[in-house]
């Protein structure tokens, strides 16, 4: 088969996890399976050393993050828009538009936003609103993927570009927020071991099915996978 035509750029990634909450699944399962990386221990581990002890976690699906966070921890609230997921999630929790939070000004120490921002056209809004609702001294915690991410199957597939790709989130950050530091990976975090973990990684990532069948059969396995993206944590002084 034909390697897939590199898509144009893209304003954002669709969200499908009402229509489609076993592809989301399905991709989070490949994850915990195949990666070294955690993404989720590392923003809790943060959230310690940070000193949240109220938390907003934005586009929390079913509860990654709250599962990795230690007990006792931060207390905190899920919020998404996808119905489905947010019944998985321990509450309390909030189903909300990430840019328009139904919370007070000032009320958390933390906003985490993992792998969510690019699913908006514009995440600038979303930006204001979670600094709107941090407290003097708290931070944003944002994680994306680099549009370089993944490139063994680059004959096949490449991301496309998004409203918040690893490369441009520290800037965007920095017109909203006094402090941007940026955590960034670039390494074979991945090992899929054999066809059938290829096709569903591609498939839990959104990629059209035939590609991910075609890639399974064409790359050779155990295959090592390139993860490039970032942990942004921002912070806000006043």
């Amino acid at each position: 088969m034909a390697p897939e035509h590199r898509p144009a750029r893209q304003g954002s990634v669709p969200c499908d996890y009402d229509a489609h909450p076993e592809r989301y699944r399905l991709g989070m399962r490949s994850t915990w399976a195949h990666t070294r990386a955690d993404l989720y221990g590392r923003v809790a581990r943060l959230l310690g050393e940070l000193g949240a002890a109220t938390v907003l976690d934005v586009g929390c699906a079913d509860g990654a993050l709250r599962a990795a966070l230690p007990a006792p921890g931060p207390w905190l609230v899920g919020l998404d828009a996808s119905e489905i997921l947010l019944l998985d999630h321990p509450p309390p929790v909030l189903r909300a538009d990430a840019r328009r939070l139904p919370v007070r000004d000032r009320a958390v120490d933390a906003v985490t936003a993992l792998n969510v921002l690019y699913h908006l056209p514009d995440p600038m809004p979303a930006l204001h609103e979670a600094h709107r609702v941090l407290r003097a001294g708290g931070h944003l915690l944002a994680a994306t993927i680099a549009r370089t991410d993944s490139p063994e199957f680059s004959a096949y597939w490449t991301r496309p570009a998004t409203s918040f790709d690893a490369e441009d989130a520290p800037g965007l950050l920095a017109r909203v927020f006094d402090s941007v530091a940026v955590h960034s990976w670039d390494a074979p975090l991945v090992t899929l071991p054999d066809a059938a973990a290829i096709r569903d990684h591609l498939v839990g990532r959104q990629v059209r099915a035939e590609i991910a069948v075609a890639a399974a059969d064409g790359l050779p396995t155990p295959l090592q996978v390139t993860k490039r993206g970032a942990l942004v944590v921002a912070g806000r002084d006043g």
